[in-house]
């Protein structure tokens, strides 16, 4: 109210000072036009001037009294009719050669001031020398006065002035009464806007106060909208009311994918205090929502699982967990679980907050555990038959030969045909010598190795088998990492000579070595050889299976097998014609089995 009332009154004020100004200034020029307006008149009435009018004084000019009572004698009657006509007016002719005053009508009260001397700084003299009429309010002969001042002009030359002037008392009245009317039109226009102001303001208040109880009232239910209002406030109420109803409807859609979702989702506040969870995480955690809402997670959930670890450290640290495989303990039953963590925050970016995301994997792992036994019977089955196979040539050879000789009496035939059994057994017990080694391989011996130092020593063998081009690529800045050194030259020896012989000559292979995100190292083997067919590059890694007249199809069996003791992973891309890349991805530090609690 109160700043309506300023939006009012300041601009009343403000026109009441403009039509006072106005008003005043109306009536002075109105005052003076009217004095201007006698003193021409007197003007007029003078006729040819003063020289006219003395001219039948015997003594003329020389003698100033007589001169002064026969010019007065001339032109009181005039003055005086005029001075009658305008009442409160007084008006007179000066006379700048006699330097006096000749008439000053009306005469019965002004008669005493004829043959008086204007002072030296009188406007008059002003008029006179400049030959300009001229207005001024101040005390003068008469006293307070507003004197329109007119010279008179005869042969070009100003002789005198004729001045008609009123009392400024007179005006200064007049002001009043414009100043009171004025003065009375502000108040009565403020009293009514404040009338006018004061009525709306109390509507308004009124209906802000519904807007107001009705927003308080949609923080804790958003079905009770705000009741219809009028005008702008309406207009406010419905949108409300819309932003009510889709924040409603958001709520309720969040609400049923929060339902509809298999996974066990928890909130929680920066303090710790559980905000929110769905139906999957009471079940999973046997709890119900309205128990454990608004209390601290470490005490209800401090049952040692580290799905309680993932979500505390992303609130006291903002670090992520991506799908991290935890067990948890329940009376009846252990579970395993992957959790993924995340911070949470408002519009504004702001932190308020963590959530975990637990799904279930209890009957996944125990799926993926028979079809990895039923993989495992097939693998057995089909390196079963790989041994089978690799055994029965040289035997059938070594069958045959002996078959041969059997009935041969002839030395040099054994001879010719000893070394030939001989390198069939050799064969033979290489084929066992590599079983020994994939069906019992030995535990990692873990240390801490420069990945670089056996890149560049596995190369240096490398090319000493072949004059194929091997080139190194190292980035800076590569960590050491705990590996076993030993297992890991065998696997990049074999992956080396792999890639030697499926070159042609004068191939290049390039073993590029780099830091990734996740505290891993990358060694990457790429050459521009022969490449694998689409349909063999899924059977690369199975014992037996080898795209070489020569070989056993142990060795890139035995490099996986290697990288994976490591908890590494290991890559296949090739294409025929354009070449082989593999690409082993190995952990910095080597992760150890932890106790679950």
């Amino acid at each position: 109210m109160l700043t309506s009332l300023l939006v009012v009154a300041l601009p009343i004020a403000i026109v009441a000072i403009v039509l006072e100004r106005e008003g005043i200034q109306a009536l002075r020029g109105e005052k003076e036009d009217k004095l201007f307006a006698l003193a021409r008149i007197l003007d007029a009435e003078l006729g040819p001037g003063y020289d006219a009018l003395i001219a039948d004084l015997p003594t003329g000019w020389n003698d100033r009294a007589a001169a002064i009572r026969h010019l007065n004698a001339k032109l009181a009657g005039i003055t005086d009719r005029v001075a009658d006509a305008a009442p409160g007016v007084g008006v007179g002719y000066y006379s700048g050669r006699l330097d006096a005053i000749l008439t000053y009508g009306p005469s019965r009260d002004h008669g005493r001031t004829v043959g008086i001397s204007i002072p030296a700084g009188h406007p008059g003299r002003v008029v006179m020398a400049t030959g300009l009429a001229r207005a001024e309010v101040g005390t003068l002969v008469r006293g307070r006065i507003l004197n329109a001042m007119h010279p008179i002009i005869r042969g070009g030359e100003a002789i005198g002035y004729i001045w008609a002037n009123e009392y400024s008392s007179v005006i200064e009245q007049q002001q009043s009464a414009i100043d009171y009317a004025v003065l009375l039109a502000s108040i009565g226009g403020l009293v009514v806007g404040f009338a006018i102001i004061s009525v709306l303001s109390r509507r308004l208040s009124r209906e802000v106060g519904i807007v107001v109880k009705g927003l308080a009232a949609l923080k804790h239910n958003l079905r009770r909208p705000i009741p219809p209002l009028r005008d702008e406030l309406g207009a406010i109420g419905e949108a409300i009311n819309g932003m009510a109803k889709a924040l409603l409807d958001a709520k309720s859609l969040n609400e049923n994918i929060l339902a509809s979702v298999a996974d066990g989702i928890v909130a929680v506040d920066t303090e710790g205090r559980v905000k929110a969870l769905n139906p999957a995480a009471e079940q999973l955690y046997g709890v119900r929502a309205d128990e454990v809402i608004g209390r601290p997670y470490r005490d209800l959930f401090s049952v040692g699982s580290r799905g309680q670890s993932a979500l505390l450290d992303t609130l006291e640290t903002n670090r992520t967990h991506a799908a991290a495989n935890i067990e948890f303990s329940r009376p009846d039953q252990t579970l395993h679980i992957n959790a993924t963590s995340s911070t949470l925050r408002d519009g504004d970016g702001n932190r308020i907050g963590a959530v975990v995301v637990l799904k279930d994997v209890s009957e996944r792992d125990r799926l993926l555990v028979q079809v990895m036994r039923a993989d495992r019977l097939a693998a057995l089955g089909e390196l079963t038959a790989g041994i089978a196979h690799e055994i029965r040539n040289p035997l059938t050879s070594i069958r045959g030969f002996m078959q041969y000789l059997e009935d041969c009496e002839s030395l040099e035939e054994w001879q010719n045909y000893g070394p030939l059994i001989i390198r069939e057994v050799d064969s033979l017990n290489h084929i066992v010598d590599e079983l020994l080694a994939f069906g019992r391989p030995q535990t990692p011996r873990i240390g801490r190795v420069r990945i670089q130092n056996i890149v560049e020593e596995m190369a240096f063998l490398a090319r000493g088998k072949s004059d194929a081009h091997i080139e190194l690529d190292f980035a800076p800045d590569i960590p050491l990492i705990d590996a076993d050194g030993e297992a890991l030259k065998q696997a990049l020896l074999n992956l080396l000579i792999n890639a030697i012989q499926a070159i042609p000559d004068g191939g290049t292979i390039t073993v590029s070595v780099r830091p990734e995100e996740g505290e891993c190292v990358s060694i990457r083997v790429v050459d521009d050889g022969v490449g694998v067919a689409a349909a063999d590059i899924g059977k690369v890694f199975d014992p037996f299976f080898s795209t070489k007249p020569t070989g056993t199809g142990l060795g890139l069996a035995m490099v996986h097998r290697i990288v994976d003791a490591h908890h590494g992973t290991i890559t296949f891309d090739s294409r025929l014609g354009a070449g082989t890349v593999v690409e082993i991805r190995l952990p910095v530090t080597h992760p150890e089995v932890e106790a679950v609690t």
